[in-house]
């Protein structure tokens, strides 16, 4: 039995953040009826490699769900969802505030409806301050939680090419889901959850990428980022790898590898402390003496001491790794819609045992009939409402 089975969710969303939450809950076993406009539906069907109305990127947020088509800005479609609500546990969406409000989609509607419904609501700013109805994508918040910053610096930031505020709002909103469920099973009783993609980046981003501006007294001693410290490319005769000797234990280990242990006797060395104080100058030598080994010999040395290391790998070297093997994290798996496809499991074992999904993406509108037939709208409704376009 996997850990949510018995959970029904209804997802009001377009891209990521919404998607990949509920995404993650229907592997761990939730009930998730994907709601999609009558026309195209989310528009992440059509970004990128896709066959027919599902992309590889809907594929990998949308899997596990049933997708149904409700024209919600008419009184009839939400009259459908509103007789759904009684048998919902959780509802999750991505609209700006004030959007379900005017589709009568909103948690003081609902709730009436339904007192134990979980209700999450992401925003990109939040629901108060001046950009509350502000549009929020990914490289919106990376710009303004400070992750641009880190990533680059103050004066030059850099993006990171992933949708990465995206999918940490995702994770967050799922952990925050999970939580109301279990304080229901204590109160009886539902609540609404209002979570934004600033304060979910900025969260994330603040323990390592803020450590100078947490501690706020006069006598506070300013120190190297953690992240200065480990993140770096060593380059070889052939190329380059990134170790990350992160203590002075390890240090010692890594230049006795190499031939560089008279290091630590050096005054400007010799504490965690001052090597921190001159890293650039301990950097520049140890770097002058990996340019005498190749990435293979330099990673052979530093691995029989126990110094973590890695070659940075192309995407077609990360999916032939033998360690994904021995995880069984990635599957290839026939789809009815896209033919043969990669995935990656979702990465908790509950029990030991990998969890797999329910059912394959959904095309656009492929469960309307029998989601509503197994919410007791009877069959001749169904056929009134396709001729009112009020479903698809």
């Amino acid at each position: 039995m996997k850990p949510l089975e018995g959970i029904t969710i209804l997802e009001f969303s377009t891209m990521i953040t919404a998607a990949l939450a509920s995404m993650m809950l229907a592997e761990q076993g939730a009930r998730v009826i994907k709601v999609e406009p009558t026309d195209a539906g989310d528009p992440m069907r059509y970004i990128g490699a896709r066959k027919g109305d599902i992309s590889s990127l809907f594929a990998g947020c949308n899997r596990g769900k049933e997708s149904i088509k409700v024209d919600l800005k008419s009184e009839a479609g939400q009259a459908v969802i509103h007789e759904m609500i009684p048998h919902v546990d959780v509802v999750i969406h991505n609209f700006r505030p004030g959007t379900m409000e005017t589709l009568n989609l909103d948690f003081k509607t609902l709730e009436q409806l339904n007192s134990r419904l979980i209700y999450m609501a992401i925003s990109g700013f939040g629901t108060e301050g001046p950009l509350r109805r502000a549009p929020a994508y990914d490289p919106i918040i990376q710009a303004q939680c400070g992750m641009a910053a880190t990533q680059g610096s103050d004066e030059s930031p850099t993006f990171i090419r992933s949708l990465l505020c995206d999918k940490i709002t995702g994770y967050t909103a799922c952990q925050a889901v999970t939580s109301a469920l279990f304080a229901r099973e204590r109160t009886g009783n539902g609540q609404i959850i209002d979570l934004s993609m600033l304060d979910s980046g900025l969260f994330f981003m603040f323990p390592d990428g803020f450590q100078n501006h947490a501690l706020l007294d006069e006598d506070t001693i300013p120190g190297g980022l953690l992240i200065d410290i480990l993140y770096d490319l060593t380059l070889t005769k052939d190329g380059g790898v990134t170790v990350a000797a992160a203590n002075q234990e390890m240090q010692g280990r890594m230049l006795n590898a190499i031939g560089l242990l008279h290091l630590l006797q050096d005054e400007r060395f010799n504490s965690m402390k001052k090597l921190v104080e001159n890293l650039h100058i301990f950097r520049d030598l140890v770097a002058e003496k990996c340019m005498e080994y190749t990435s293979d010999e330099l990673l052979a040395l530093l691995r029989e001491v126990e110094v973590p290391c890695a070659k940075c790998l192309t995407r077609d070297e990360v999916l032939a790794q033998e360690q994904l093997s021995a995880n069984d994290s990635v599957s290839i798996v026939d789809h009815p819609h896209l033919g043969t496809l990669r995935i990656v499991r979702a990465p908790p074992r509950f029990g030991g045992k990998r969890l797999t999904p329910s059912r394959p993406t959904p095309a656009h509108g492929e469960h309307t009939d029998s989601v509503l037939s197994s919410f007791g709208v009877p069959a001749d409704r169904i056929e009134a409402l396709k001729s009112e376009e009020v479903i698809g």
